[in-house]
């Protein structure tokens, strides 16, 4: 599945050596399957379109006795990193960005390219350590912004391989869900490894909402996988519930009927509270957001911190919800349509 945020510039030139890449990806949210996809049930993915990322590859000469190669030039690989995190050499990048490094290095391994160097320029609105997909939205700019400075095109298997190279870097064994998700204009059905896209029957506008906390995932999921040790029973019956949520809320977004929609997502948070990975944080703003007449909130992602996801009944029922998110604390909010944008 390709994404038309993937924004390319225009038409390679052959020979062009100083063409400048760009391209962009976004942020996703799990709208129901969270912990429970991780023990093999299914999710659901939405697309976060207005939380973007753009990546801007500029060639750097590799004759230094050119005088525009500038000082901070990486005297090793002549690479150079513009972020939020690091702005330097890429050899001196902290293991924060090395995912963004492996962006880099990689695409220029499945082109061949070993004599070319770029300033890299990452900008973001996608925070960290949120259920984002931050690192993943980062990966997925980078490569296709590298691949769009040597005038190529990465289709979407190689695309997303290329990813997967970089969060295996981030977070050890990506399940690929996030991967997915980033460079979908779509909600995404994920399920043992197979992804499928789903089609809302309506246009559906979410609220995502910053607790201002960074998640716990690993802690939150090595909690859940020592009760289900501990309790294999009815741990497994919470996990076989989730997932049964989550396949109705593919059933109501295709059907579009959002009430049932928002329910499934209110039981989708008592469940996922049940499992100790919500948060103070996290429960003032799902109860901020239902006080706001939202059809359903409930944490997303992996807990204990992160973000919180309302469903609204419209757009101006969305800037409402966010406004009173915003009073109880969140840091940040993002909407995010999908099914009929227009």
């Amino acid at each position: 599945m390709t994404s038309n945020h993937l924004d390319h510039t225009a038409a390679p030139v052959a020979g062009d050596t100083r063409r400048t890449g760009r391209a962009a990806s976004h942020g996703k949210t799990i709208l129901i399957g969270e912990h429970a996809v991780v023990h093999g049930a299914p999710a659901l993915v939405l697309p976060v379109l207005d939380a973007v990322v753009v990546a801007t590859v500029t060639p750097v000469d590799p004759d230094p006795a050119r005088v525009d190669r500038g000082p901070d030039t990486d005297p090793a690989t002549g690479h150079l990193l513009e972020s939020a995190v690091h702005t330097g050499p890429l050899d001196t990048a902290p293991a924060a960005v090395l995912p963004t490094v492996t962006a880099v290095t990689a695409t220029l391994r499945h082109f061949g390219v070993t004599d070319r160097r770029f300033h890299v320029r990452v900008d973001s609105d996608v925070p960290t350590a949120r259920g984002m997909g931050s690192s993943a939205a980062v990966a997925a700019a980078v490569t296709a912004a590298v691949a769009d400075a040597l005038g190529e095109t990465l289709d979407a298997d190689v695309h997303h391989e290329l990813i997967q190279e970089c969060e295996r870097i981030a977070h050890g064994r990506p399940s690929g869900l996030d991967a997915r998700g980033v460079v979908a204009d779509a909600p995404v059905w994920f399920e043992g490894g197979r992804v499928e896209p789903v089609v809302p029957g309506a246009r559906c506008t979410f609220v995502v909402a910053d607790t201002g906390v960074p998640g716990h995932t690993r802690e939150a999921v090595a909690s859940v996988r020592d009760r289900l040790e501990r309790d294999p029973v009815g741990v497994r019956a919470t996990i076989d519930s989730i997932g049964e949520l989550a396949r109705g809320a593919r059933t109501h977004l295709e059907h579009g009927a959002a009430e049932a929609l928002g329910a499934g997502m209110d039981a989708a948070h008592g469940l996922l509270a049940g499992l100790d990975v919500s948060s103070t944080e996290l429960d003032r703003l799902v109860t901020a957001a239902r006080g706001a007449g939202a059809l359903g909130a409930k944490l997303t992602g992996g807990g204990r911190g992160g973000c919180v996801l309302a469903l609204a009944a419209d757009d101006d029922h969305a800037a409402r919800i966010a406004a009173a998110l915003r009073g109880a604390g969140a840091a940040a909010t993002w909407t995010t349509t999908i099914g009929d944008r227009a």
